[in-house]
Order: C-alpha cells, then sequence, then structure tokens
C-alpha cells in the first residue's frame, strides 16, 4: 500500500500507470524504428523522445479524465473499451491543435497512427488483464474483521463495493449474529473473539479491522494484544475506513480520537501559500474568464428580470459571515416562503441558470471572495447561516468544519454529489473533516485538478 493525502492505495494502481505509460512509450518508439527499417540509431535522436514523453503525458491525461484508472463496483468491459477509444480520440484532437501550434513537435503522420493503433491493443489487452486481477482479488491483503453492530457491516460493504480497495476479507469474528452484509462464498465467520491468533494464521489474515459500535466491555484485550505481538496489524476501524474511503464518520469516532489522531495542525508557511496561490489563480482566473462573465451577464438579463449578480450571507471562518457572489440562476422570487435547499430539476432555476450550474459557471463571482479573503479557492463549503444554526445543533463536530476558510471547491465537492438534505450534509461533513484533517498545498492542487474533471463531466451540480 502506498498512503497519499492519509489515504491507502494499492501499489498496483501505480503499476497500472506506469506500465500504461511504457507501453505508449514503447509502442511510438518501436513505430518509429520499424518506419526506419529497423534503424535502432533513430532512438539516439535527442529531438525525439521529448516528442514522445509529450505525447504520452496527453493520453494518460486524457486516460485520467475518462476515469480510467478508477475501478468501483462490477466492471463492464464495453464500457471501458468505450471510454478508451473516446480518450484516445480526445488526446489526438489535443495533440492535433499543439502540432498545429507548434509544428516542430509533429511526428509523421504514419507514425502516430500506428503507434496509437499499438497502444490501443497493448492497453486493451492489459486491462483486461488487470480486471482479470482485480475480479479473483489477486495481490490484495488479507484481513479479518472482527466486531459487531452496524458497523461491523459498513466496513465489510465498503471493502466488497471498492474491487480495487487493495484489501480482502479472509474471515470475520463476530459476537452475538453474523453480519448482514453479503460476504461472498468460502468466508469463515467465528462467532466468537476466542483463538484469534490462530484463527488469523488459518485464514491466512495478515491484518485485523476492529470495528465496533461500542468497544467498551467487548473488546478482546488480550487475544487482539497476543496478536499484535505475533506480527498481526491491529487497525481501529475508524483510522481503516478513513484511510479507505477518505471520510472520518462522524457517528463513531470520539472527542479523544480527534485529539489524539494526527492532523489538523496547518503551519503558517501553509496557510500563506494557500492564500497566495488561491488569489493568484483567482486574479488571473477573473481576467481569462472576461468574456464568459460578459456573455453571462447579457444572457442572464435577456432571460429573466432581475440583477445579474446574487448575494447571500454565508458563514465563513470562526462562523463570521459574509456575503458570497454568484451569478442569478434562479428567480428573484426564488425564496418567498423562506430559505429552503436545492433539489434536483429545481423549477426556480432559469434556463440560464440551469445551463450555468451544471457548468459551474455560477461560481465565476466567488474569486472576487477569494481575493477579499473571505474564502480559499479549496476549502469546505460555506453554508448559509440558517442552516449552519440547524446543523449544527444535529450533527456532530459541524462547527468543526468552520475552523479554516471556506472554498470554491474542496474534497467534498469531488467525492460526493451535490447535497440537498441533512444526511447530505453530514456525508459532506466527513470529507470536509478528513480535508481539515490533511489539508495541504499539495493537496489543494490535487483537489484542483480533480475539479476540471468534474466540470468537464458535469457531476454535482443543481
Amino acid at each position: 500500500m502506498v498512503k497519499l493525502f492519509g489515504k491507502n492505495y494499492p501499489v498496483r494502481k501505480l503499476f497500472l500507470f506506469v506500465i500504461e505509460g511504457i507501453f505508449l512509450l514503447v509502442s511510438l518508439a518501436a513505430v518509429d524504428v520499424i518506419k526506419n527499417g529497423g534503424d535502432m540509431h533513430v532512438l539516439q535522436d535527442t529531438a525525439l523522445w521529448p516528442r514522445l514523453l509529450l505525447i504520452v503525458s496527453v493520453c494518460q491525461i486524457c486516460l485520467y479524465y475518462n476515469d480510467l484508472y478508477t475501478f468501483k463496483g462490477k466492471i463492464d468491459y464495453l464500457e471501458m473499451s468505450t471510454r478508451l477509444f473516446q480518450a484516445v480520440g480526445v488526446a489526438c484532437i489535443l495533440l492535433g491543435i499543439l502540432f498545429f501550434l507548434f509544428p516542430a513537435l509533429l511526428p509523421e503522420k504514419q507514425i502516430f497512427i500506428f503507434s496509437l493503433i499499438v497502444f490501443i491493443v497493448l492497453s486493451s489487452i492489459w486491462r483486461y488483464g488487470y480486471c482479470f486481477i482485480l475480479r479473483h482479488r489477486y495481490f490484495t491483503t488479507p484481513v479479518m474483521v472482527l466486531g459487531m453492530g452496524q458497523f461491523l457491516d459498513e466496513v465489510i460493504e465498503e471493502i466488497n463495493q471498492n474491487i480495487d480497495c487493495g484489501y480482502r476479507i479472509a474471515a470475520v469474528a463476530v459476537r452475538g449474529d453474523g453480519p448482514e452484509a453479503d460476504l461472498g462464498g468460502g468466508i469463515p465467520v467465528f462467532h466468537s473473539f476466542d483463538n484469534l491468533l490462530p484463527r488469523a494464521v488459518e485464514t491466512g489474515s495478515s491484518t485485523i479491522i476492529v470495528a465496533m459500535d461500542e468497544r467498551r466491555g467487548n473488546l478482546p484485550m488480550n487475544e487482539l494484544l497476543e496478536c499484535k505481538m505475533h506480527g498481526i496489524y491491529i487497525v481501529e476501524g475508524e483510522t481503516f475506513f478513513e484511510e479507505l474511503t477518505g471520510r472520518l464518520l462522524v457517528d463513531k469516532i470520539n472527542p479523544s480520537w480527534l485529539i489524539f489522531k494526527e492532523g489538523f495542525l496547518v503551519s503558517a508557511c501553509c496557510s500563506g501559500i494557500k492564500r497566495l496561490m488561491g488569489a493568484s489563480i483567482s486574479f488571473a482566473g477573473l481576467i481569462l474568464a472576461s468574456p464568459v462573465i460578459l456573455i453571462t451577464a447579457i444572457l442572464i438579463k435577456i432571460d429573466s428580470p432581475g440583477p445579474v449578480l446574487f448575494s447571500q450571507e454565508r458563514v465563513g471562518k470562526d462562523e463570521q459571515p459574509f456575503n458570497i457572489l454568484k451569478f442569478r440562476s434562479m428567480r428573484t422570487d426564488a425564496e418567498k416562503h423562506g430559505a429552503i435547499w436545492a433539489k434536483e430539476n429545481d423549477d426556480r432555476v432559469t434556463r440560464v441558470g440551469r445551463v450555468i450550474r451544471k457548468l459551474r459557471i455560477d461560481e465565476i463571482p466567488q474569486m472576487w471572495n477569494v481575493l477579499r479573503g473571505d474564502m480559499n479557492f479549496v476549502g469546505p463549503r460555506p453554508e448559509r447561516p440558517v442552516f449552519v444554526e440547524d446543523l449544527n445543533k444535529k450533527i456532530r463536530y459541524y462547527s468543526q468544519r468552520h475552523t479554516v476558510r471556506p472554498g470554491i471547491t474542496g474534497w467534498a465537492q469531488i467525492n460526493y454529489p451535490y447535497g440537498a438534505s441533512e444526511e447530505d450534509a453530514k456525508k459532506k461533513l466527513e470529507y470536509d473533516l478528513y480535508y481539515i484533517k490533511h489539508m495541504s498545498v499539495v493537496l489543494d492542487i490535487y483537489i484542483m485538478l480533480k475539479t476540471v474533471k468534474t466540470i468537464i463531466f458535469k457531476m454535482g451540480s443543481r
């Protein structure tokens, strides 16, 4: 496993990315050699490799943005093949634009076409092989899940649903009734916590995940200590869930867990870089988006009566209120009966509003809030005071999300669809707390890159 931003990623995911890049690089080089009559000396051309690496980079970026490095749930080979062709098609368009602008980068037409054909064949074979490995759970860490109650089922379901998580359930130890989650065939269920060490050895479990709704008086301390002393890794279910999903389970963690776990410490240097980076991106973004801003303003005026910009009070850092700016996407009488959550196919949204929400254009004016210092570019989304007051009473740790500046985009936005209920607010809080715990400049950059992907595929907007 490789830990990145506090999450565990199987080494094989990096292996998939690297091998695919090598496939493309080798196919490009091989076709170049064949085109030159098998003369290997062409590979000594110093101008050749930068061109090849450019093509590889563009292709792999397109593969990433078509979700071809993400495997969850049931594998659909037809859909995977379709997305592979889409990714290569987009890569050809982007490379065509680059070659038009910079002709010196252009390889011979035949070499480029043949190398892409070779790459599609090699990548398809490699991916089908990778999916075969995933389906049969090869190269995974065998774990025993020990626990009782709903939390046990949640951990089991999360491992089963995420086939590329790098773990497989080798055994379950439960006190009382067995788990309700589907275990599949052949997985032993032990209905006691006795003899944990021999059972872990027997099932090949190298890790024991402790997932209990209530630990007090239920933990088999002596058995777990014996396993620990014999080299078996013991991990809390809350910590395992965080590393696997990028969420903190607010219903399971207690204040001492938050206090004694690493994280939640942001240096002044990190805060300063985040502020500078957010202000720079916002300043450049407002300038570059000025034609879009002008066109959007005109269309809003034509489409419905009312102001172009919409100002609304939101809760910021340390629960201080500020006015957020957005392009108006609803009718002016949208809240004549009071504040309500936005919903799917909301009839209060105007025709232009529906489009600019899908494309996230309505959020462009918030860059001014970033320049003013009300917000960072990346952070938890700011919520309205009327909702915050209610959610603070109903959801544990909700007020903790206001210990940092809110953002235009964030970890919750790229991992969870638009929230329009109390349950959605709790799920998004779990992602927000994870972000605050692991906040860094590198994580911010990752979130911004993932946001572009989210916008392109129009996910999470209403």
